[in-house]
């Protein structure tokens, strides 16, 4: 799924002070998973029977892996209970499970054949090891996919960082800012998963979404990037800190003479096989 730009303990990592709301990812769920999508057609496993989804979030895209591959069993893994919760419904008994489990120490009981994690490892810091453990879980002609946000860079995050650092906020929200180096470069991908015995490709594309509605940036990173800076913050704080951060949107994302708003959101893809 992607549970994702920017967000997820949905995306596997371990819980943060709040609970994930599905709803609100789904919110623009056709544009999160057009990634997905693009991810998984660049995978070129034909039977795989074990196919794992790390960081599955709410399980819709995970389901669609069986449907890509109907020989395979599926599982999704995730570590929000809020979102497994969502998934329960997207749950085919002996084809696709979903389990509790953080990303980071989850493991296979044996090898598998693709290994999926879509929009998930800007939420682990360091994570360039982590994708040499995944790669080791791989039999002989296996796949690993990767996709994360490559957006650090764009206004969406700058000012939110800004406005964390800034000295109403620094002495609360100043750790919880948004860093630049969060992912690697696409070269850096390459290097790790060919370090790690694969064959990567590695590519970047930026979406431009169209988006209608009041305050429609501000909607999108709600329930990513924003999420765990106001879980840090009471009611009344989190309202004000909203409103600056949505002001300061409006001017770098303003509104159009036809109402949308257009947000550029790029986005670094890997996929790698071992060689049989």
């Amino acid at each position: 799924m992607g549970a994702d730009e920017q967000s997820r303990d949905a995306a596997g990592s371990r819980p943060r002070p709040t609970g994930w709301d599905p709803a609100g990812y789904l919110r623009y769920a056709g544009e999160r998973a057009r990634p997905f999508v693009d991810l998984i057609n660049r995978v070129g496993a034909e039977t795989p029977s074990a196919v794992v989804d790390l960081g599955c979030g709410e399980g819709t895209m995970t389901a669609t892996l069986a449907e890509r591959w109907p020989g395979a069993g599926v599982t999704g893994v995730d570590s929000s209970p809020e979102m497994l919760a969502a998934a329960a419904t997207s749950a085919v008994p002996g084809r696709v499970e979903f389990v509790l489990g953080d990303v980071r120490d989850w493991a296979p009981d044996a090898p598998v054949d693709v290994v999926v994690s879509n929009a998930v490892l800007h939420w682990v810091p360091g994570h360039a090891e982590l994708l040499r453990q995944w790669a080791g879980w791989l039999r002989p002609g296996g796949w690993l996919a990767v996709q994360v946000p490559g957006n650090f860079g764009a206004p969406t995050h700058v000012l939110l960082a800004e406005l964390c650092r800034s000295p109403r906020w620094a002495s609360r929200l100043a750790e919880a800012a948004p860093r630049p180096d969060t992912v690697l470069d696409p070269a850096g991908y390459f290097d790790v998963l060919a370090a790690g015995g694969l064959s990567p490709d590695v590519w970047e594309t930026t979406y431009l979404h169209v988006l209608t509605g009041t305050d429609p940036v501000l909607a999108w990173v709600r329930s990513t990037v924003l999420r765990p800076v106001l879980a840090l913050l009471p009611d009344d704080d989190a309202a004000q800190f909203t409103a600056e951060y949505a002001a300061a949107l409006r001017t770098a994302y303003p509104a159009r003479d036809d109402g949308t708003t257009l947000l550029p959101f790029r986005r670094v893809f890997a996929v790698a096989s071992r060689p049989s």
